[in-house]
């Protein structure tokens, strides 16, 4: 798939929790199988570990630790950014919504009454849509968070799978 019909694709809110569900099913699929061959390791290393099998676990707290706290701190930076664009918008609109309602309410004749209650009808309307960007903001944040998890478990899956051949 090309960069921009992936792009595209991804600009439509449903497509972007529908990509988060794909990538969450191979989280999931591929964490199953790391925990499945690691527990495997883990019952066949019994009492007596080898240097080989400590160094894996060790390698699973680390991992874990890692992915974890790239996850947080990639969702915060996602949240971060996310939460002052749309504040602004927030109080953009806000303030367009008070103007155009005190305007409406200080209309002399019921033409100018018609023109403002249509301007304050369209802010409304424009701060709904504002609104609306809530479920993109909120995928992005997820999407962000689930990238370093993903990673690690999918390349853990590669990696003990090699090892298991």
């Amino acid at each position: 798939m090309s960069s921009l019909s992936s792009t595209a694709r991804l600009a439509h809110p449903l497509m972007q929790w529908l990509d988060l569900a794909q990538k969450t099913n191979e989280m999931l699929l591929s964490s199953g199988s790391v925990i499945r061959m690691r527990t495997e390791r883990i019952a066949k290393a019994g009492l007596t570990p080898s240097a080989a099998d400590l160094a894996e676990f060790q390698l699973m707290g680390h991992e874990k630790l890692a992915a974890a706290s790239e996850s947080g701190i990639a969702m915060v930076k996602q949240w971060h950014s996310s939460h002052f664009s749309l504040a602004s918008k927030a109080l953009q609109q806000w303030l367009q919504g008070t103007t155009a309602f005190f305007s409406m309410a200080g209309s002399v004749t019921p033409a100018q009454a018609a023109a403002r209650s249509d301007a304050f009808v369209q802010t409304a309307a424009r701060t709904a849509s504002a609104a609306s960007q809530l479920s993109g903001v909120a995928v992005r944040i997820a999407r962000e968070g689930l990238k370093p998890i993903h990673a690690a478990a999918t390349s853990n899956a590669r990696r003990l799978a090699e090892l298991q051949s």
